[in-house]
C-alpha cells in the first residue's frame, strides 16, 4: 500500500439516497426523465429523484452489489441505492473504488439477498487529491479498454463453437433421401409419458425422486435429488419404472434438455419430466443428440404452451419429426461422431470460460492494486 497515503472511509466520499420508486407507482407515469433498475433502463417519467450525474448499487435481490453510473434528471427503482458522490471526489473514480469492493461479504438475507450502506460505508478509503483520482482513472479506463476488448473476442469465440456445433448437428438431422425416414417420436417410442402430478412428501433419506432440475446440464444429476419413503415409490414405480437407455425430457420450466439413463439405478420422476424409450427402430444416443439439437428445440419452442412457465405437452411431444438412417449402425456411427464433435467444443467451451474468468480476476487485482496505490507512480 503507497505509505504517503492517507485513508479514511467510504463515507467521507459520498452520501446515501434512497429511492421509494416501484415499478407500480410508476406504471401510468409518462415524460421525459429516465428511471433505471437493476437490469437498466425501465421507462421515461414526468419527474426525477436526482439533479447531477451519481452513482447507484443494487441493494436488494438478484445483483446485489452490481455498480452503475446514470445520469443528470434520472432516478433508479428502490431496489437500488443512491450513491452520490461529495464534491471533491471524481464519480468515474468512486465507480471503479467501489467495483473493487466484495459485496458478499455485506450479504444477507436467504431468500432474497440484501446489501446495507451501514455496513459498507466503513470500507477503507484513499483520500487522494483530484489530480491523482483522474490519473488512476486514466490508467484503469487504458486497462479495462484492453480486457474488456479480450473479453469480447473471448466470448465471440465462445458462441462461435457452440455455433459451430449446433450447425453440424443441424447439417446432420436434416438429411434425406435414400436410407433416411422421417418420423415422430410416437412412431419410434413404445412409452412417452411423464412422472407424478402429486407433489410427495421428501425424506432426508430413501429412494430417489428426480425432476426436470436434474436434467438441466444435458446429464442427470444424481447428487442434488429428493427422496421418497418406499410407499410413495412402490405407487409411482407400479405405473412408470425407469430403466437404462431411457430419455428423460424437461417439459416444465428449463424446456427441451434432455439426459440419458446410462446407470441401473431404481428412481421415480416428477411430472416437470416426459420419459421417452426408444424402440428398436431408433439408437438411444441418436435420439438423445436430436433432442437436444437446435432442429429439435425449434420444433419444441412453438409447441409450447402456458403463458408464465412454459410446459411442453405430452401430445406435443408425440408429433416432434426426427430424420434418421433406418440402419442402427449408421445410427450409432453418427451419434460416435457427435460424441467426438462434443468433446471439442467442450475443450474449447473450457479453454474460452477459463479465458474469460481470468480476464476478470485480471479485473479486480487490476483494481485492487489501483486502490493500494500501485498502479501509478504520481512524480
Amino acid at each position: 500500500m503507497k505509505s504517503d497515503w492517507k485513508f479514511g472511509i467510504l463515507d467521507d466520499a459520498v452520501d446515501k439516497g434512497s429511492s421509494n420508486i416501484s415499478l407500480n407507482k410508476i406504471k401510468d407515469d409518462d415524460g421525459e426523465f429516465p428511471v433505471f433498475g437493476a437490469k437498466g433502463f425501465v421507462q421515461n417519467v414526468s419527474f426525477y429523484q436526482q439533479e447531477n450525474q451519481y452513482l447507484a448499487i443494487i441493494k436488494d435481490g438478484a445483483g446485489i452489489g452490481r455498480v452503475s453510473i446514470h445520469p443528470e434528471k434520472s432516478s433508479v427503482l428502490a431496489t437500488m441505492q443512491y450513491i452520490l458522490p461529495k464534491q471533491s471526489y471524481d464519480i468515474k473514480f468512486l465507480y471503479y473504488f467501489l467495483n473493487s469492493i466484495d459485496f458478499n461479504k455485506y450479504r444477507t438475507g436467504s431468500t432474497i439477498p440484501h446489501i446495507y450502506y451501514k455496513n459498507y460505508k466503513l470500507e477503507p478509503f484513499p483520500l487522494v487529491s483530484k489530480e491523482e483520482q483522474k490519473q488512476i482513472v486514466a490508467k484503469l479506463d487504458q486497462c479495462f479498454e484492453a480486457i474488456d476488448k479480450a473479453k469480447a473476442n473471448a466470448a465471440k469465440n465462445l458462441e462461435n463453437a457452440k455455433e459451430l456445433f449446433q450447425s453440424k448437428l443441424n447439417d446432420i438431422f436434416s438429411q434425406k433421401g435414400e436410407g433416411w425416414v422421417e418420423s415422430t417420436f410416437k412412431e419410434i417410442c413404445s412409452i412417452i409419458t411423464d412422472g407424478t402430478h402429486q407433489t410427495p412428501k421428501y425424506f432426508d433419506s430413501g429412494y430417489i425422486f428426480l425432476s426436470s432440475k436434474n436434467v438441466t446440464s444435458g446429464k442427470i444429476d444424481w447428487d442434488n435429488v429428493k427422496y421418497l419413503d418406499e410407499e410413495q415409490h412402490n405407487k409411482m414405480y407400479k405405473r412408470l419404472a425407469p430403466k437404462i437407455n431411457d430419455i428423460l425430457l424437461a417439459k416444465n420450466g428449463t424446456t427441451g434438455v434432455a439426459a440419458i439413463v446410462d446407470i441401473d439405478k431404481v428412481f421415480d420422476i416428477y411430472v416437470s419430466l416426459a420419459l421417452l424409450r426408444p424402440t428398436e427402430l431408433i439408437h438411444p444416443y441418436y435420439l438423445l443428440h436430436f433432442i437436444n439439437s437446435i432442429k429439435a428445440k425449434k420444433q419444441f419452442n412453438k409447441r409450447l404452451k402456458g403463458s408464465g412457465v412454459p410446459n411442453l405437452h405430452l401430445k406435443e411431444i408425440r408429433e416432434v419429426i426426427i430424420n434418421y438412417p433406418s440402419n442402427i449402425a449408421k445410427q450409432k456411427e453418427i451419434s460416435g461422431y457427435i460424441d467426438k464433435l462434443m468433446v471439442g467444443t467442450k475443450s474449447l467451451e473450457s479453454k474460452y470460460q477459463q479465458e474469460l474468468k481470468s480476464l476478470e480476476e485480471l479485473k479486480k487485482s487490476i483494481l485492487q492494486k489501483a486502490f493500494e496505490g500501485e498502479l501509478i507512480q504520481l512524480k
